[in-house]
């Protein structure tokens, strides 16, 4: 077929979603079984359609239904929302009484735009497989801490399609928290603030005899995981103290106006250096100070905290925190760039290249190879629904595992 100039035409995703789109393994990821329940019928849809048509409260009985309200509005994308006390389309007749969200999954949003004061390489919604790096190391800190410090284990990270990625946590525990819970737990994840001012990491307490305090156990993992990252990525790709702006950036992170004044006076806008050669000044001027004194402690917080600025996950916190957020559905294609929103391995992030995502237009390019087949298994996006599959295994896993414990426990009693 010939390709529309439009990356995501009306004609492209119309074939996208009637042959290639993973409704099945979609549907069985969000009703967390293999039979429809409460779990998929009371789970809210929301369309967005030509002109920026919003169209909220959609619900399915089943993968049949959900497919074919997906074919009939060809929507644009498609996002989902929390599973409410009633069907989400039965709101109408419910009268003056609101749907309540009861359940959903823990989510996180990361988006490169909240990078560009920090990456040289591109701005605003471009991307490249340079500054996708910022994003590579915050899934590794974010992926590691739910993992270990919450004790969640069915995670599930999905490109967003140009300059982010999320992340869908369906451990049972997670999908019970209350929005106070969530909110909690998103206080403690947040560490980069946003906003104009200089220092955007106040993660220590203050101590007015001595240095600030130690960081806690969490963010000292979170800086040894960091650390190698932030001299691979903000020293030497982004470059990012080499220009004046970026090196009046750091003068503004260090806490000591003598060693301020002394790098002020090495440093010009023409003297050639790289961020490596200005990070090692900073350097050598901490050790002028005695070892263990408290003014080489508080620089060494300080390097601390701006290597934390520079490559700890900057969240979307408003996302996280209440249930009833809608959140752009896995698979769905973006209309900018004609990309899938496919899952990512956290493991191999760091080889993960946005540009290499299949387009719609090229899925469907696929298919017309193979005329007689309806099917995204023969096409580039398989790896991808394959890896949604091996998740959905493991939940309905656990799933089962914990119905049966249940019962056991009911039998005893």
């Amino acid at each position: 077929m010939d390709i529309d100039s439009d990356p995501a035409s009306p004609e492209l995703m119309r074939l996208f979603y009637s042959r290639i789109y993973p409704f099945r393994p979609i549907f069985t990821w969000l009703q967390r079984a293999y039979t429809p329940g409460r779990n998929a019928t009371n789970r809210e849809f929301a369309f967005t359609l030509k002109n920026d048509v919003y169209l909220r409260y959609q619900s399915f009985q089943d993968a049949e239904e959900f497919k074919k309200k997906v074919c009939h509005y060809n929507p644009t994308r498609f996002e989902i929302g929390p599973i409410y006390d009633a069907r989400p389309k039965d709101k109408k007749t419910l009268g003056n009484r609101p749907l309540r969200a009861t359940e959903r999954e823990l989510v996180f949003d990361i988006d490169m735009t909240d990078y560009d004061p920090i990456r040289t390489c591109c701005s605003g919604a471009d991307i490249c497989k340079r500054c996708w790096a910022y994003i590579s190391a915050a899934v590794k800190v974010l992926d590691s801490a739910i993992r270990e410090e919450f004790g969640y284990q069915h995670l599930l990270w999905v490109y967003s399609g140009r300059r982010g990625i999320h992340l869908w946590v369906s451990d049972q525990e997670a999908f019970t928290l209350s929005d106070q819970e969530r909110k909690t737990m998103v206080g403690y994840l947040h560490v980069v603030s946003s906003g104009d001012s200089d220092k955007q990491v106040h993660v220590r307490l203050a101590n007015a005899k001595g240095p600030p305090a130690p960081l806690c156990p969490s963010l000292r993992s979170a800086v040894n995981k960091l650390n190698p990252l932030f001299y691979r990525i903000v020293l030497q790709d982004q470059d990012c103290f080499a220009s004046e702006e970026g090196y009046n950036k750091l003068l503004k992170l260090i806490p000591d106006r003598k060693v301020v004044e002394s790098l002020t006076e090495k440093w010009t806008p023409t003297d050639g250096k790289s961020s490596e050669d200005r990070w090692d000044d900073f350097r050598k001027e901490i050790k002028k100070y005695a070892e263990d004194s408290i003014n080489m402690k508080i620089l060494q917080c300080a390097m601390e905290d701006i290597v934390l600025q520079y490559t700890y996950p900057r969240l979307d916190a408003e996302v996280s925190k209440h249930r009833n957020h809608l959140l752009k559905a896995p698979f769905c294609v973006h209309p900018k760039t004609g990309r899938v929103c496919v899952p990512v391995d956290p493991d191999r992030v760091e080889s993960f290249d946005p540009a290499a995502v299949p387009t719609v237009a090229q899925l469907v390019e696929q298919l017309d190879a193979t005329p007689t087949t309806s099917d995204w298994d023969k096409t580039s996006l398989k790896p991808f629904v394959e890896m949604l599959t091996r998740h959905n295994t493991a939940l309905l896993a656990e799933t089962m595992r914990a119905k049966k414990e249940e019962k056991t426990e009911t039998m005893d009693w």
